[in-house]
């Protein structure tokens, strides 16, 4: 049923954008009514527009807390245009009907991000806003609700192409959004008064729909503001897939500080190396496995500059994120039409993970334990020189996000191979060596990481026949002691760090 707006009431926080709606309208005879800033903001368009506080002959009080919660604004709102009844209350209490409710909500999770006080914090608790947006939403056979900024541009193009006036179907589908809206601020609410971190609550607001998931017939949509993490500087959207990689980039890359690139297919890194400059981090994380790295996604964690582009240019990948990329490089990765190009925003990220499975929800803290050298516990006669320990903080770091069960070997900063997601650990460390003999690296001192502890001695007497001279490993068997004897007996160093890194 499609029904012409002739009223509405708009008072929001962030005016961006709002100007050309209230243009709209005013061109199609709706009578506006605001309040506050907004109320300015339309003034200083030069359109009408009627003060709330006229409308209901009640003043904003107690410092703007209260300044829509009247019934002749949400009688007007509420009152059902097809129940006699409610069109005849609303007449005899001179209520006039509001057909557009524009309103946003006060920046409740931003003041909590920006380490604001709590006074502060609570001020940003939008109680008129959030009741407006309700109200609305639950009558949308006679109310359009528009509920966030965002919201903004499909807005206008509707009434633009409808000239003001709206369908059933559209006023259902802005409901929709105003309730995930709602859900998501009080959850952010409860969230900071319960002391928990939900994972940036995924639960309902800033909803983008995916071309699909992680398969055509799949559909996807993906719950977050993107834009507040990443700018694209180039390129075409973002899949499921490539989001899944991407996640997976920021994981691994946040692991170093020093100057390093890392290459991920599949959610597990193929390539990753340190080097003292761009150019050759990059091409010593190509060099673990260039025929994987092929529609991969990269990331570093530096400036990219020219040089380094000309090889990155080299190779078709899908996506590139780093924190900047120079002009002259920029100019050379844009000719690729389709290749993604993000620069990464300094944005604190969730320290929880949700997963959905049978009839629930699991949920766990992150793995964000990191071990170190002073971490280590060495267990064998031989002790780790300098330069092994640390190729087995770099190892280390690596396998803690690669699918289990997995082996990493390494030396100088370089990711030499990895067997990765493998029912059996030996057959982990086999791939790891077939694929490190495949691409031309000598294993002669290199060392091995395991996400977890190895049952038998077999993983270490394979490694020591391949040339590593150094293990690190969590421990924790009740055969550990058949590894270090093993270890002992073929001069290899062993620390263990009492942490297991499983990932599933």
């Amino acid at each position: 049923m499609s029904k012409k707006i002739q009223s509405a009431l708009i008072s929001v926080f962030y005016k961006d954008g709002l100007d050309k709606i209230v243009e709209l309208l005013h061109k199609n005879d709706v009578r506006i009514y605001s309040t506050g800033g907004t109320q300015t903001f339309i003034e200083e368009l030069g359109i009408p527009v009627t003060a709330v506080e006229d409308l209901t002959s009640y003043p904003s009080i107690f410092g703007g807390r209260v300044k829509t919660l009247h019934p002749k604004v949400f009688g007007g709102i509420l009152h059902r245009r097809d129940n006699d009844d409610d069109v005849k209350t609303a007449a005899e209490l001179e209520i006039p009907a509001i057909d557009l409710v524009i309103v946003d909500l006060y920046p409740f999770e931003e003041t909590v991000a920006s380490g604001a006080s709590e006074d502060d914090i609570i001020e940003k608790i939008d109680i008129g806003g959030i009741a407006l947006i309700r109200g609305a939403a639950k009558n949308f056979n006679d109310v359009l609700i528009v509920s966030s900024r965002t919201q903004y541009d499909d807005v206008f193009g509707i009434l633009s192409a409808k000239n003001c006036s709206t369908d059933l179907e559209d006023r259902k589908r802005f409901a929709k959004l105003a309730f995930g809206t709602s859900s998501h601020y009080d959850s952010a609410i409860h969230a900071y008064f319960a002391g928990i971190d939900d994972g940036g609550n995924f639960r309902a607001a800033n909803q983008t729909p995916l071309r699909y998931g992680e398969n055509p017939h799949q559909a996807a949509t993906f719950y977050g503001k993107l834009d507040d993490m990443f700018t694209q500087l180039h390129g075409k959207e973002l899949s499921y897939n490539n989001l899944m990689d991407v996640d997976a980039c920021v994981r691994l890359i946040d692991e170093f500080e020093k100057l390093t690139y890392v290459i991920v297919k599949h959610n597990n890194a193929c390539g990753v190396a340190t080097a003292e400059t761009s150019k050759e981090a990059y091409c010593n994380a190509l060099a673990c496995d260039p025929v994987s790295a092929f529609g991969g996604v990269i990331i570093t964690n530096r400036n990219v500059d020219l040089a380094t582009a000309e090889e990155l240019h080299k190779l078709f990948f899908e996506i590139l994120i780093a924190p900047s990329i120079d002009a002259d490089a920029l100019e050379i990765l844009k000719k690729k039409k389709d290749r993604r190009l993000l620069l990464r925003k300094d944005v604190k990220t969730s320290k929880k993970q949700f997963r959905t499975l049978l009839n629930g929800v699991l949920e766990q803290d992150k793995d964000l334990s990191t071990e170190k050298t002073a971490d280590f516990k060495i267990v064998t006669d031989r002790i780790p020189t300098d330069s092994e320990n640390l190729a087995l903080e770099f190892a280390l770091k690596i396998c803690k996000h690669l699918k289990s069960n997995n082996v990493v070997l390494a030396k100088d900063g370089q990711l030499l191979a990895s067997g990765v997601g493998q029912t059996s650990r030996v057959d982990a460390l086999k791939q790891a060596i077939d694929k490190a003999k495949e691409f031309g690296f000598d294993l002669n001192g290199a060392v091995m990481a395991s996400e977890a502890f190895f049952p038998f001695p077999d993983c270490v007497e394979i490694a020591n026949l391949a040339g590593i001279n150094a293990v690190v490993q969590p421990g924790g068997s009740i055969k550990d002691q058949m590894s270090i004897d093993y270890c002992n007996q073929h001069n290899m160093a062993m620390v263990m760090t009492g942490i297991r890194h499983f990932l599933h």
